[in-house]
């Protein structure tokens, strides 16, 4: 994935993925070329899960 379809998928702004990956909280681009990156798609996908479960964790049970 390159980062306009990253921002499109996480509504994360560029800044705050390159702070997180920084952070070491966000999957970190894959070099694809001399000035180009892009992000694993399955990555991506694995961190939205992880935060989800987050929230889900601290939400109170709507049952």
């Amino acid at each position: 994935m390159r980062l306009p379809q990253v921002i499109a998928a996480t509504g994360c702004s560029r800044t705050t993925i390159y702070d997180a990956v920084k952070a070491g909280t966000f999957p970190p681009p894959i070099p694809i070329g001399a000035r180009a990156v892009a992000w694993d798609a399955e990555s991506i996908s694995k961190w939205q899960q992880e935060c989800m479960s987050k929230v889900a964790h601290y939400a109170p049970d709507n049952r």
